[in-house]
């Protein structure tokens, strides 16, 4: 891999070289790399673009990195991927897709991801997006995630956007068996004249299941977000959704978080929020030594944290 390929595995998967463990590496379009472990199969797709990854039950502390890198311009690509998670598994996944565009031409990415996470098994996944480059083509993003996890399950799902996406739609959709769990945490900034839109929908169906839906981002310049969520209690169970925003210059944002209970012991909590940097902050930040422009990146750095 040349320079830009590695400085973008770097930013969306923490990547400085080839990982151990389980992993697909997919640049262009096209395979870059993959390795399998005795517990981990990774299976192209014989129908459409893609790959199954296929987690055998009772597997611990195995990771698989399955990142995509673009840098040509005019590119748009799209897969389907599947998630196997055994019984009792318990393991690590990183995705993430990183773009460097240096053409007049948009290159996009769109990620179709399902998961099926078996019973009792526990799963932590970690999507990264980042787009760089000197051209003036687009970047854009499309991540769809389709979650089901079965009784007793724990799914933890950790999104960032870090920067340079122009456009990005991302839709999470989700259904919990008996005393399963799921966890969301979303980062997002955007800048210039971005959009970003984010759409959850959970569907609490069965006894003791939960959800926590938590998104924080901030919005510069002229750019354009809206938060949507939905959470739908159709059991006994708990859930909670949270959207904080911090808007800057003449950005605008829309949350729109919504909680449907269909069963007395469904207990459902929404909030939401959107305000500007107080002025108190960054004074306090201005007096220890840091100009106005460092103090907002402090505060806006330790926000999306």
């Amino acid at each position: 891999m040349d320079t830009i390929e590695k400085g973008l595995l770097e930013k969306v998967a923490d990547l400085h070289d080839i990982p151990e463990g389980a992993y697909n590496i997919r640049a262009n379009g096209a395979l870059g790399g993959r390795h399998t472990t005795a517990n981990i199969d990774i299976v192209s797709k014989k129908d459409k673009p893609g790959i199954d990854i296929i987690i055998k039950p009772n597997t611990k502390n195995e990771s698989v990195h399955i990142p995509v890198i673009i840098t040509k311009t005019g590119l748009d690509d799209l897969v389907y991927n599947d998630f196997y998670i055994g019984e009792n598994a318990d393991v690590t996944i990183i995705a993430g897709c990183g773009i460097h565009n240096t053409g007049d031409k948009k290159s996009s990415h769109d990620g179709i991801h399902t998961f099926h996470v078996g019973k009792n098994a526990k799963i932590k996944y970690v999507e990264r997006h980042y787009g760089k480059g000197e051209g003036t083509g687009e970047n854009i993003m499309n991540p769809t995630t389709v979650i089901e996890i079965d009784d007793g399950g724990y799914m933890e799902m950790e999104t960032t956007q870090i920067k340079g996406i122009d456009s990005t739609i991302r839709v999470t959709t989700a259904k919990l068996g008996n005393e399963s769990k799921l966890v969301i945490r979303e980062s997002l900034m955007t800048h210039g004249k971005q959009y970003a839109k984010t759409d959850f929908t959970v569907d609490l169906n069965g006894e003791d299941s939960s959800a926590n839906v938590i998104s924080r981002s901030v919005a510069k310049e002229e750019s354009y977000q809206v938060f949507y969520s939905n959470i739908n209690g159709n059991n006994k169970c708990a859930g909670h959704t949270e959207c904080d925003a911090i808007i800057m210059d003449k950005a605008r944002v829309s949350a729109i978080p919504e909680i449907t209970a269909n069963h007395i012991d469904a207990s459902l909590i929404h909030e939401a929020a959107i305000g500007k940097i107080a002025g108190e902050q960054l004074m306090k930040l201005m007096t220890l030594g840091l100009t106005e422009q460092e103090a907002e990146e402090q505060i806006v750095n330790g926000f999306l944290k």
